[in-house]
């Protein structure tokens, strides 16, 4: 007898095949299908959820063409391959998503694999891959971004199979998520190298015009520099950007980290000596360039391993990721 029962959701957006075939894929990434179990045939399928004998049919037939079940004359559908297919969905490829990326993979079972996409922050682009991937992953892990469109396309994934990382933006108290804050822990990091940042004559926050970086982060930053009366400025022209001696330095992009180096070398001026810098996100590189670049970053390896917990698990999960402030010689 199959350990596989099906029930329609009459609230799913979802087609009904198109829910018979998340169905089963669900059950085999929770280990309620394994290899070699049987399908409940087509005729106990139509008589037990009210589906039509065509979109049961429909549904078996996209499972077989996924290599997931097969069929045996006389005998019916089997498992066929217990692989677990996981939706990941960044924003850009860059040095710190690596990491998280790495951790993610290494904190997998070998049975899972991963599909990997990037939207770079295009609507088209984000609605494209998402809906072309409906029903094809038992997992969605996504960056999201502040586009006033978001929640519609991300409302088509259900919720138990969805993760939200990163950025904890467009997303309800019932969704799942792993995020960092770029608010009040900017706040509290800085707080605690107060005297290291009131040395410096001034206290300038690049915040270029190509950045996605939250904007909340200019809020806290501005109040940080008001309550401990900081000469402190946000420059949003990086056009405008010209490194003097004795600033110092918060930068989003590690496109500006390259023009801050690039003008101490032209200046003579000697990061952490003569001019300081302080860069957003940790990366392999940072803690080597010029004795050591001053990062504030989340835990993007905890973070990807927090990931993978979903994936195995599943949720509900709600967590926020530390940020600290690891000061090395640039500062």
């Amino acid at each position: 007898m199959s350990k596989f029962t099906f029930r329609i959701d009459p609230l799913s957006n979802q087609l009904k095949f198109q829910q018979l075939i998340d169905a089963v894929i669900d059950a085999i990434s929770r280990n309620l299908l394994q290899v070699g179990d049987i399908l409940p045939s087509v005729n106990q399928l139509v008589k037990e959820s009210s589906l039509s004998r065509d979109t049961v049919f429909k549904a078996y037939a996209e499972l077989k063409n996924r290599g997931i079940i097969e069929s045996v004359p006389n005998k019916g559908y089997f498992i066929a391959k217990a692989t677990t297919k996981v939706f990941l969905f960044l924003d850009t490829f860059k040095a710190y998503k690596e990491v998280l990326y790495g951790s993610f993979l290494d904190n997998l079972p070998e049975n899972i694999s991963v599909d990997l996409h990037f939207h770079h922050y295009n609507m088209d682009v984000f609605e494209k891959i998402i809906t072309e991937s409906l029903g094809k992953y038992s997992k969605y892990i996504l960056m999201n971004f502040d586009h006033e469109r978001v929640p519609e396309i991300i409302r088509q994934i259900p919720k138990e199979k969805l993760l939200i990382i990163d950025w904890n933006i467009h997303t309800t108290p019932d969704m799942s998520v792993v995020y960092q804050d770029f608010g009040q822990t900017l706040y509290d990091t800085l707080e605690t190298r107060l005297e290291q940042i009131q040395k410096y004559e001034r206290f300038i926050f690049l915040y270029p015009e190509f950045t996605y970086h939250p904007k909340e982060s200019i809020g806290y930053f501005e109040k940080f520099g008001q309550d401990f009366q900081l000469n402190y400025s946000v420059l949003q022209n990086s056009k405008k950007f010209n490194v003097q001696k004795g600033d110092l330095y918060l930068l989003v992009s590690d496109r500006t980290l390259a023009r801050f180096l690039d003008q101490c070398s032209e200046k003579n001026l000697v990061p952490g000596q003569d001019a300081g810098v302080i860069s957003y996100n940790e990366t392999p590189m940072k803690k080597y360039v010029k004795d050591g670049i001053s990062v504030i970053s989340t835990d993007f390896e905890l973070m990807g391993k927090k990931a993978a917990e979903f994936v195995v698990n599943g949720g509900p999960m709600r967590i926020q990721i530390p940020s600290a402030l690891k000061v090395r010689s640039s500062m």
